[in-house]
């Protein structure tokens, strides 16, 4: 922490990410003169703005950057941005330049850290044990990869004697991290840009794990082989803690949870799919595990209202249901239509999805066009390329994709096209998924939906 207060300036290239934006928002909070860069404006963007943090969407050496000095300003930035001239500005005039990932390290070497891993399930596990923190008011800070219904935020801060961040698997981030405590959620094969195989992630989730200076606090998805010792937690199957008995009830999700000494009956929680009852099941063994009563977790389960864009659902009057999720693995998309199979098994469902990636897309297609073709109707857009480039992945490309979905009524169409073509389906339930820039899609989907 003290090579960080040398600083008194902080400039983010990339500052609209959600991990970038939490640590933009740490340093905003205590009191530093930040500043940074985004190809577009967003509502996340436009939100950080309105805090008080200065953003340009512009790449060029504005007056603002002329101002900042090398000697007290650390230029972070996300290796998701390849190449930009303000950073290549701020290395030719000899500027501090780091990692987000390292700088999240540095943040929170000094606390007791609570790291959450996986390909998936990190966001919402992360996010709810930041909210099982804040209920047993214990003093933490917490940087999120998504924005906590709860908080509506991704950052938040109650103290600095704990912190829960996200530890992201991408460029091997997480590797800059020193868990106190530390959680695998799963190990499937993704980022294999950066990988290159499903042997290699796994390598990688193990040198993460390998960071956990205490075995006790490594907590492991029962099944996963994580090279060291470790406990282990599962859902209806018998683990170092477990839960099991689910029933569901008006849409609520009840169950039971075991301990290695005790059982504590009828959780309850609104947050479908067994998958996120597995990361409400470890989020109350650590919780546990630092001595929060069973009454105090048994309320903040239940009052837990999840994450932006994971399960987002509304109900309206005329019956028809919206949900929106973030979903860009064939795993993720599995689990969250299954769920809305599970709730709604009669129901029409149409999908709009965004592939994320033009590697993902190669690299998944064929478990991708499986998961897609579950709905009743499918809109597939356009891949959305953030970090790459298309000629670099020639062939790959929407309408190959669909070639190999198998489903009678399935269309490719563009984000301006997709609100059109969306208003003129016929469906009981609508789904857009996708971490792209999807997400524009909600605000006017409801708008209309409520009047039809």
């Amino acid at each position: 922490m003290n090579y960080l207060n040398t600083f008194k300036h902080f400039y983010f290239i990339g500052i609209g990410g959600i991990g970038m934006s939490a640590l933009a928002r740490y340093f905003h909070a205590s009191g530093r003169e930040v500043l940074g860069y985004d190809k577009t404006n967003t509502k996340l963007t436009t939100q950080l703005m309105a805090e008080g943090i200065d953003i340009t969407f512009e790449d060029k050496i504005d007056d603002k950057i002329k101002a900042l000095s090398p000697q007290d300003t650390l230029v972070i930035y996300t290796p998701a941005i390849k190449t930009l001239g303000i950073l290549d500005y701020f290395d030719e005039q000899g500027f501090t330049i780091q990692k987000r990932a390292k700088v999240l390290g540095l943040v929170t070497e000094d606390t007791q850290c609570i790291a959450v891993a996986g390909t998936h399930g990190k966001t919402t596990t992360s996010t709810l044990i930041s909210h099982l923190c804040k209920e047993a008011n214990l003093p933490f800070s917490a940087f999120l990869g998504g924005i906590s219904e709860n908080f509506k935020s991704n950052f938040l801060y109650n103290g600095n004697e704990l912190s829960v961040v996200e530890a992201d698997e991408y460029d091997r981030s997480f590797l800059n991290l020193s868990p106190d405590w530390a959680v695998v959620t799963s190990m499937d094969a993704d980022h294999l840009d950066i990988y290159g195989d499903k042997n290699h992630i796994e390598e990688g989730f193990r040198a993460f794990a390998a960071l956990v200076p205490d075995d006790k606090q490594l907590f492991v998805r029962k099944g996963l082989e994580i090279g060291r010792p470790h406990e282990t937690y599962a859902v209806n199957e018998e683990a170092d803690y477990y839960s099991d008995n689910l029933r569901m009830d008006h849409d609520k999700i009840y169950f039971d949870f075991h301990t290695p000494t005790e059982t504590i009956k009828d959780f309850v929680w609104e947050i479908p799919g067994i998958h996120n009852v597995e990361n409400a099941t470890v989020s109350l063994a650590i919780l546990n595990k630092m001595g929060v009563d069973f009454d105090t977790l048994k309320k903040a389960i239940a009052n837990f209202k999840g994450i932006k864009r994971r399960y987002t659902k509304h109900i309206f009057d005329n019956g028809k249901i919206y949900i929106d999720d973030y979903a860009h693995h064939p795993t993720e998309l599995n689990a969250v239509i299954g769920s809305i199979k599970t709730f709604y098994p009669n129901k029409k469902l149409l999908i709009a999805f965004q592939p994320h990636l033009f590697s993902r897309t190669r690299d998944f297609a064929d478990d991708f066009a499986k998961s897609i073709a579950k709905g009743d109707d499918l809109l597939l857009l356009d891949i959305y390329p953030a970090r790459e480039l298309q000629e670099n992945y020639q062939g790959v490309t929407s309408a190959w994709l669909l070639d190999k979905v198998e489903a009678e009524n399935k269309e490719v169409v563009t984000l301006a096209e997709s609100l059109e073509k969306i208003k003129s389906k016929d469906f009981d339930i609508l789904l857009t998924v996708g971490a792209g820039n999807i997400d524009t899609l909600y605000d006017p989907i409801m708008e209309w939906l409520p009047t039809i």
